[in-house]
């Protein structure tokens, strides 16, 4: 893949999830193997995807996220992005406005969720089979 290709497709990471030495992530690149100092990198797509879904669902359970704002607010907070655009990106993805409450355990949800930002994170439409191979692997 050429340095063209965004770091999110890169790397497997569609949500560009930062590395943390606190999370051993499923199909997570064995930190020997990394080339990205600052995100994750995952062994495929599916992974990278699985690994975003299930970030979002912890959302609504550790930290509150109710509404898709509070989720995207979370996710990209306004110290690192425009969070106000992210929100009424996903939101136009999603048709829906953005105090609607998703349902962290249905499927057409959270992957209409999660490739939404994947599009916000990579400018690409996110390869719907991926993302339903990732929620098969919660």
């Amino acid at each position: 893949m050429s340095e063209q290709t965004p770091r999110g497709i890169r790397n497997n990471n569609p949500g560009n999830i930062r590395n943390s030495d606190k999370t051993d992530w499923q199909g997570e690149v064995d930190a020997s193997q990394k080339n990205d100092k600052s995100f994750e990198e995952f062994e495929d797509m599916p992974h990278g995807y699985r690994a975003l879904i299930k970030l979002l669902q912890n959302y609504r359970k550790k930290w509150g996220c109710i509404t898709i704002a509070d989720f995207i607010k979370r996710w990209a907070p306004p110290t690192e992005n425009n969070t106000s655009s992210y929100i009424n990106s996903v939101c136009k993805d999603l048709q829906v406005p953005s105090t609607y409450v998703p349902d962290i355990e249905d499927r057409e949800t959270m992957c209409a969720m999660a490739a939404a930002i994947s599009y916000v994170e990579n400018g690409v439409p996110a390869v719907m089979d991926d993302v339903y191979k990732g929620w098969d692997l919660l």
